[in-house]
């Protein structure tokens, strides 16, 4: 990821998003029951390590792996590069509490009790119509929708609020972490 970081239009570093790894046949297949978790995993790294050093993503983080047909076993080989979001739109996913990841786009997602929610949270302290993530020039704003018992970053009460890499966001006693990729 270092090695292939690029300077965004900004000045910012913006760091490649797609990974493709290669492993070696018998380890491809060692691992073939658990490659789901493997490709989170690394995501969920490159995000690390990504806000430590303080880049930046052009879209989603995508992780490939694959077979390559002349590595032994033990060996592996990664490809990295910059590749933009779907529209152009800045990438953005919600971390919900159990580990599941929902990926942020051009449409507003609801967060409510109400069935028909993006994000339903069976809570008596969250409002049928709670909150809305929408998209706002290059990321994300969280709007509270007048709910009874208000909705909260980092801690803090808000109306409206542009979301920031790893803020927490929570509804009721639901917690939810923002990561702008």
């Amino acid at each position: 990821m270092d090695d292939n970081r690029s300077v965004g239009v900004t000045g910012g570093h913006v760091a490649p998003n797609h990974f493709f790894v290669e492993l070696s046949a018998d380890d491809h297949a060692e691992f073939a029951d658990v490659l789901g978790s493997i490709r989170r995993e690394l995501a969920d790294a490159a995000r690390e390590h990504a806000r430590d050093e303080g880049y930046a993503f052009l879209g989603p983080i995508e992780v490939e792996i694959s077979v390559g047909q002349r590595l032994k076993r033990g060996s592996f080989r990664v490809e990295a590069s910059l590749r933009e979001g779907a529209g152009g739109q800045s990438p953005g996913s919600l971390l919900l509490p159990d580990g599941q990841r929902v990926l942020l786009g051009e449409t507003i997602v609801t967060i409510g009790r109400l069935p028909e929610s993006t994000l339903v949270v069976d809570d008596p302290n969250v409002s049928r119509a709670h909150a809305e993530i929408r998209p706002h020039g290059t990321g994300f704003r969280i709007v509270d929708l007048s709910s009874t018992n208000g909705t909260k970053v980092n801690g803090e009460r808000v109306a409206e609020r542009q979301l920031s890499d790893g803020d927490r966001i929570e509804v009721g006693p639901v917690t939810f972490r923002f990561d702008a990729s």
